[in-house]
């Protein structure tokens, strides 16, 4: 697959990578959409639920991380570049349980800029990034937040 590729066919790439990872199968993550600078993973409560009934804490740290993987890597491919993308660090504040499917949506930080990330990775081959993935929760108030940085690698 180049690069170059349309967005359904760099979507599809993402779940090809995340079906060949053992522990994101079992939990069957779904690459959702990608729209207005947002990505959008999703899967399904039975294939991630607690003792409790809920989504378990490490399926949903788990979402949220690949969502913001997923984002980087996606918009990385969209601008021509192939990479190797990885979690720096992060956060995860867990602030309502989830009853429902998890619905991981990876965004920019508001301090953050596409432009410049994809200039930098251009220029230097590296590049970080500060994304916040969300779960949505009730009156639109997130269930579970991670903020985050991503770091890219170009490959070869």
């Amino acid at each position: 697959m180049s690069v170059s590729d349309s967005l359904p066919a760099q979507l599809a790439a993402l779940q090809h990578v995340l079906d060949r990872m053992p522990p994101v199968a079992a939990m069957q993550i779904r690459v959702h959409d990608y729209r207005d600078g947002v990505l959008r993973l999703q899967a399904p409560l039975a294939a991630n639920v607690n003792d409790k009934g809920n989504a378990f804490g490490g399926s949903l740290a788990s979402a949220l991380t690949l969502s913001g993987w997923a984002l980087v890597t996606l918009r990385l491919r969209l601008a021509g570049f192939d990479a190797d993308v990885y979690v720096a660090d992060s956060h995860v504040r867990y602030l309502s349980p989830v009853y429902g499917d998890l619905q991981a949506e990876a965004q920019a930080d508001a301090e953050s800029d596409w432009d410049g990330f994809l200039a930098t990775f251009a220029q230097r081959g590296k590049a970080r990034i500060g994304l916040t993935a969300r779960q949505p929760g009730s009156a639109g108030k997130p269930a579970a937040e991670l903020s985050g940085r991503f770091v890219a690698f170009a490959r070869g």
